[in-house]
């Protein structure tokens, strides 16, 4: 990655490419984790390629790229919330398939999100796109001891709504999102 980010650094746009085909997958998963519709997803993603691509040559240790790009992701979607808590909107509901994996995905989703942002987030990071908790750190401007807490309290918590009757605990969770909550943060890329 390190001869990739050079070579972008030094112009080459296919260079570049290659480097956010790389990540897309990792930026979606840590975007997924703070926001819930797929437009401000697409677009906190966006914004942080453009952002990457202007400021490359300003990266002064190409082997924290990803650290780096993840960094900008995280301060896009901080913006997009801040935004999104002076102003409401109404999402557009898409149709969920009738799948039992698709009902596992769904349950999981429900699962993650009745999870505190703080804890979710750092889940996330650290199992999904395997961060180490110094990195988590640093990309979330926490000490090391708050990303243990956050991860030891986070699986708590998780395993406790895990082992409860799962329909009921996505019913409870439907009453209170009036039925949005599940459809907003159903992506089945989990």
């Amino acid at each position: 990655m390190e001869r990739l980010v050079r070579k972008a650094q030094c112009g080459d746009n296919a260079a570049f490419s290659e480097l956010i085909r790389q990540n897309t997958q990792g930026m979606y998963k840590v975007a997924r984790s703070y926001l819930r519709s797929e437009d401000d997803i697409a677009d906190a993603i966006q914004e942080t390629i453009l952002i990457c691509f202007e400021k490359l040559t300003d990266l002064k240790r190409p082997r924290y790229f990803k650290t780096w790009l993840i960094r900008i992701l995280i301060n896009k979607c901080n913006d997009i919330l801040k935004e999104q808590r002076r102003t409401c909107s109404v999402d557009v509901l898409p149709e969920i398939e009738d799948d039992s994996s698709q009902e596992d995905k769904v349950e999981f989703n429900v699962l993650m999100n009745m999870l505190d942002d703080k804890y979710r987030v750092v889940l996330t990071l650290y199992y999904v796109e395997g961060f180490q908790i110094r990195e988590i750190a640093e990309l979330l401007s926490i000490t090391e001891n708050t990303v243990k807490t956050r991860l030891s309290r986070g699986r708590k918590k998780f395993a406790l709504y895990y082992g409860q009757d799962n329909k009921r605990v996505v019913k409870e969770y439907e009453k209170k999102s009036d039925g949005f909550g599940i459809v907003q943060n159903f992506t089945g890329r989990y």
